[in-house]
């Protein structure tokens, strides 16, 4: 039986999606993410192995490839955007009030520096800098 001061519908109930209605695209977003991270995290860790043991030259010379560099790049931006939608859920389960949204948007500013830097470094080196 539902309680008599929830004013919300049946329908609403079963949704589920709470007062921000988008529980469940932030939901498929890091569903997405985390399926996209798979064969992006495969490339990287093949990459890191690969160049195990190889000279600054070479190395210099594989990652300035403009498909190793475009897929670095993609790596950087499903990697950082599904670091800080953990993250995010992470903190709104836990951190309530002022220091919740203060994170909440610290969060979002650290993924934008760590993404931008990364992304900078992997363009300096596709253009050859």
């Amino acid at each position: 039986m539902a309680n008599q001061n929830d004013m919300r519908t049946p329908l609403s109930r079963v949704r589920g999606l709470g007062s921000a209605k988008d529980g469940t695209e932030h939901f498929w977003r890091q569903r997405l993410t985390a399926i996209a991270n798979i064969p992006l995290m495969l490339f990287f860790i093949w990459t890191i192995i690969s160049l195990n043991g190889v000279g600054y030259e070479q190395t210099v010379a594989y990652l300035s490839s403009p498909f190793v560099a475009i897929v670095m790049l993609m790596v950087i931006g499903a990697g950082i955007y599904h670091m800080k939608l953990g993250m995010q859920v992470i903190i709104e389960d836990y951190v309530h009030g002022a220091a919740g949204k203060a994170l909440l948007v610290a969060n979002s500013f650290f993924a934008i520096v760590i993404g931008a830097t990364c992304a900078f470094a992997i363009l300096k080196l596709g253009f050859g800098g």
